[in-house]
């Protein structure tokens, strides 16, 4: 999956201000709670942790306006638990959009 600049940034962008330090604190705040529920997601043993973990990724998704990985947490949450697949294209993106 293409990590896709636009609304995330734009809605960093727009919370920084002209403060590129800001902007750049906000980002890796952003990275680190998504690789946070990444992590949780992983370690899931039953339904309600997956769930809890694939809901609190996309409510920070939504918060922050990043469609695709909005789309990846509804995945997950359509999916069984542990499904390697999505979990992977979640990592991806995150990677991707770490080193933009």
């Amino acid at each position: 999956m293409a990590y896709e600049a636009g609304a995330l940034d734009a809605t960093l962008a727009a919370a920084a201000g002209e403060d590129s330090a800001l902007f750049a604190e906000l980002r890796l705040a952003f990275t680190e709670s998504a690789a946070r529920q990444l992590d949780l997601l992983r370690r899931s043993r039953c339904d309600a942790n997956w769930q809890m973990a694939a809901l609190r990724l996309k409510g920070l998704a939504a918060s922050f306006h990043a469609e695709p990985l909005m789309d990846l947490a509804d995945e997950a949450l359509d999916g069984a638990p542990g499904d390697p697949a999505v979990l992977r294209r979640i990592k991806a993106f995150l990677d991707e959009f770490a080193a933009a």
